[in-house]
């Protein structure tokens, strides 16, 4: 059993959009300004969505917790 590419980015993506909205919140209830939100939700997020896709393609490769 394995997953493909495009589904290991859509998940991927899917569970960024989350923590997008979530970031968003946070960050602006701290900063109270919405270019510095932008800025460091746009930022931190790219960088999230690119670990969390190589870390999904790494456990791909892991055997263990499948059954036969």
């Amino acid at each position: 059993m394995s997953e493909i590419r495009r589904r290991s980015l859509a998940k991927a993506i899917s569970y960024r959009i989350i923590c997008i909205i979530m970031l968003s919140i946070i960050t602006y209830l701290f900063t109270k300004d919405v270019i510095q939100m932008t800025s460091i939700v746009v930022v931190f997020q790219s960088i999230q969505m690119i670990i969390y896709y190589f870390h999904e393609r790494a456990w791909e490769r892991i055997q263990w917790g499948y059954e036969p």
